[in-house]
């Protein structure tokens, strides 16, 4: 299967690489404000098998068959230890490979991760989506309009089944890598509560909150998430380093 890549690739950087994985319906096109942002380290942001550009498997894809795929592509690219960040679904598929990889990733930054326990079901994730439209930029209609294009409703429709199913209090508890969970101000797809308690059940977790954006902060405001993701992954590398010395 094909797996289509943008990628900023600095083979003389000392820093980990960021894997970017992007959420359900869309495609690397809307995590590119982020990965600009991310200027001191190579940067990859995949498309998910089924969307954007990437091949499309006959069959749709879990967040465990999603992780597997990334997980192959990383081992066959050289790529490891990197900061993963995920949006959205993304962050599912995030946890999986850092539950299932742990050698892959050393540190994880979700934002907006679903699925909100208190709306567990397709339905409640619609009507959560639809509230979110309200706070999102309208410029962004023209990439959502491509990426569900690519995608096709069957396989958005199958991904969000898959989506709601997935146990993700259970997963994020099994995550042994630094984590910080951060949100849009107005998104109501993930809550501030479950930020919460999301960031509570990992190991080692912190949260923060993206100004004035909603759910897809990841695109209305890369650049702010980017810092926020680059600091907390200075402090838990050096706090690593000197555990190390210490050692």
């Amino acid at each position: 299967m094909r797996l289509h890549v943008r990628e900023r690739a600095d083979l003389g950087s000392a820093q980990p690489a960021w894997v970017l994985l992007h959420g359900l319906a869309v495609s690397h096109r809307y995590l590119m404000p982020t990965a600009a942002a991310l200027t001191a380290s190579p940067t990859y942001v995949p498309d998910l098998p089924g969307f954007g550009l990437s091949g499309k498997p006959s069959r749709v894809f879990d967040p465990a068959d999603h992780a597997h795929t990334v997980a192959a592509w990383m081992d066959a690219a050289g790529i490891a230890e990197a900061y993963v960040l995920g949006n959205s679904f993304g962050c599912q598929v995030a946890v999986e490979l850092a539950v299932r990889r742990p050698d892959l990733v050393a540190a994880l930054v979700l934002v907006g991760p679903t699925v909100d326990p208190a709306a567990p079901t397709a339905g409640g994730q619609i009507g959560r989506w639809l509230r979110d439209l309200l706070s999102e930029d309208p410029r962004q209609a023209g990439i959502i309009a491509a990426d569900v294009r690519d995608a096709g409703p069957r396989r958005i429709l199958g991904t969000l089944r898959h989506s709601v199913r997935h146990d993700m209090r259970r997963r994020l508890r099994e995550v042994t890598a630094p984590t910080l969970v951060t949100r849009g101000e107005h998104d109501p797809i993930a809550p501030h509560r479950w930020i919460s308690e999301a960031a509570a059940l990992v190991r080692h977790g912190s949260t923060a909150q993206v100004p004035r954006a909603a759910h897809n902060a990841v695109t209305t405001a890369g650049d702010v998430v980017a810092a926020q993701a680059t600091q907390f992954v200075a402090v838990h590398a050096r706090a690593g380093r000197d555990l190390g010395e210490a050692r």
